[in-house]
């Protein structure tokens, strides 16, 4: 029988003439195992490449040089001599209780791109402003005595809106407008020419009489 001691590093070894055994363990290691196992690996790790290092290599301490003392005084007493190289900001005498923030210079925007594809059409141009002449005896009688001709307008133009279209549209100059609307929903507008302008040559000229 032969007997195995334990190691410190919890590993059965024996000697060499323990190999004859066919009945020890296999993960019982012998001494001969070990040392051809530690060479093996030493000459492994001798044969793999070298290569360098990648870490930066440190560069040496600056050496600092110190002030001379009298230079130093010298450049502090030139300070404290010259004074305060800012000016000294007086104190705003407030007269009121209340406060207003100041206006602050606001630049202009100067956008990289236009924020909208396509500017927006203006629906309500002179052609939609203006929808036709009224033709009827009163009308008429307004456009005799009064130099003044009457439309009909859009329901969302205002008094700047159609004296501007009929400007663009017939080229004459209107010094007074009025509106209303009428019981069907409709806006009619008396616009009244100036006294440069005759009010039948502009219906003839639009073809209303």
């Amino acid at each position: 029988m032969t007997k195995v001691k334990p190691n410190e590093g919890n590993e059965l070894v024996i000697n060499k003439n323990h190999l004859r055994n066919p009945n020890l363990p296999s993960h019982i290691k012998t001494e001969s195992q070990k040392s051809r196992r530690s060479s093996t690996s030493l000459e492994g790790l001798s044969q793999l490449p070298q290569f360098p290092s990648t870490q930066p290599e440190m560069a040496p301490p600056a050496k600092g040089k110190k002030p001379d003392a009298k230079t130093q005084a010298e450049k502090t007493a030139k300070a404290v001599k010259s004074g305060p190289t800012t000016g000294i900001k007086k104190k705003k005498i407030r007269t009121t209780t209340t406060f207003h923030r100041p206006r602050t210079l606001k630049k202009p925007r100067n956008p990289r791109y236009p924020r909208q594809s396509a500017p927006g059409r203006n629906k309500l141009d002179q052609y939609q402003i203006l929808k036709y002449p009224l033709t009827t005896e009163s009308a008429m009688k307004k456009i005799e005595d009064n130099n003044t001709l009457v439309f009909i307008v859009d329901i969302r133009a205002d008094k700047k809106k159609i004296k501007d279209a009929v400007k663009k549209m017939y080229d004459i100059q209107a010094k007074k407008v009025n509106t209303l609307i009428r019981p069907d929903g409709t806006k009619k507008a008396y616009v009244r020419l100036t006294p440069d302008f005759d009010a039948l040559d502009v219906a003839n000229k639009i073809g209303i009489i």
